[in-house]
């Protein structure tokens, strides 16, 4: 489920998993997968710039029909646009206990991105610190430190529903290791941040 998250620019922003067989994630209207997110982190981590950058490819979606309507998919009563289209694939599970984000859930990668190629707008998106304060920026959304922290801390923990039996993905956990050895003095911080989290 994605939360509400500061940023500097744009206000509150929606951030997060919206399907617990996916590892898509959302930042308003780009897609990216967790998986890529990741291992971008680690790209930054490993980098020796003092204002590292990489490109996450991604996708866009403009038109809120075609992102979908996420409580309605949830409800299984509007499965239109992207979100709808993961909803019929995979329904909102009929217990409590079966809302937690699937430690498995990037297996269904090449189906999600069928589904990315029928609703959306391939996009390259810069994910790297653009200002010495830090700033943090994915695409056209800047965070500040503690911002950029929150978002790590929800992909580390599995969103909303937690990773089920608190069980995460090898590249999650990869992000977590390099966060907290990173010598790239704008990233020393989050690790310890996101655990405040």
């Amino acid at each position: 489920m994605p939360l509400a998250f500061e940023s500097l620019g744009h206000g509150t922003v929606a951030f997060g998993f919206f399907n617990i067989e996916t590892d898509l994630l959302l930042l308003e209207e780009s897609f990216f997968f967790a998986t890529d997110f990741c291992r971008a982190v680690e790209e930054l981590c490993e980098s020796e710039d003092d204002l590292p950058r990489v490109t996450l490819a991604g996708w866009h979606i403009e038109d809120p029909a075609r992102r979908g309507d996420l409580h309605g998919a949830i409800a299984g009563i509007r499965l239109e646009g992207l979100i709808g289209e993961t909803y019929r694939r995979w329904p909102f599970p009929r217990t409590r206990a079966g809302f937690r984000q699937q430690p498995e859930c990037a297996r269904h990668r090449d189906e999600v991105e069928e589904m990315l190629g029928r609703w959306a707008v391939p996009d390259a998106i810069l994910l790297g610190v653009t200002d010495p304060r830090p700033v943090f920026t994915i695409g056209a959304v800047e965070f500040d430190a503690t911002g950029f922290a929150a978002l790590v801390a929800y992909v580390e923990r599995g969103g909303m529903p937690r990773w089920r039996d608190e069980t995460r993905p090898a590249w999650v956990q990869g992000m977590t290791d390099a966060l907290s050895g990173t010598r790239c003095q704008p990233l020393a911080g989050i690790a310890r941040r996101s655990k405040d989290l």
